[in-house]
């Protein structure tokens, strides 16, 4: 049985990569073993690369550069919502459904 998502789901397992030449000999060993893997892709702090298993379940193996230091200092990661530039512009509406946080 295929699982649907809702709790007790999981929408996929990420792997790492040191950095894109690791993530591309694991593409090419997946292709190579007939598994369909998607084309590296730009997630702006990380690209990831993405394939199921013959049960559904997604794995994503993302490289750690660039980092998630790229657009704030390190000291100041966690502090304010930083979002890709593809999301900025649904910034008002995303952070209308965020739960407040207290640290």
């Amino acid at each position: 049985m295929i699982g649907r998502p809702g709790a007790g789901t999981i929408h996929h397992v990420a792997f790492r990569a040191r950095g894109a030449e690791e993530q591309l000999e694991w593409r090419d060993r997946l292709r190579a073993a007939g598994i369909a893997v998607t084309p590296v892709i730009d997630r702006q702090y990380f690209t990831a690369i993405y394939f199921r298993e013959p049960g559904g379940v997604l794995f994503e193996i993302a490289t750690d550069p660039p980092g998630f230091a790229i657009d704030e200092p390190e000291a100041a990661l966690g502090r304010n919502l930083m979002l890709p530039d593809r999301y900025e512009p649904d910034r008002a509406r995303i952070e209308r459904l965020l739960p407040p946080l207290s640290a």
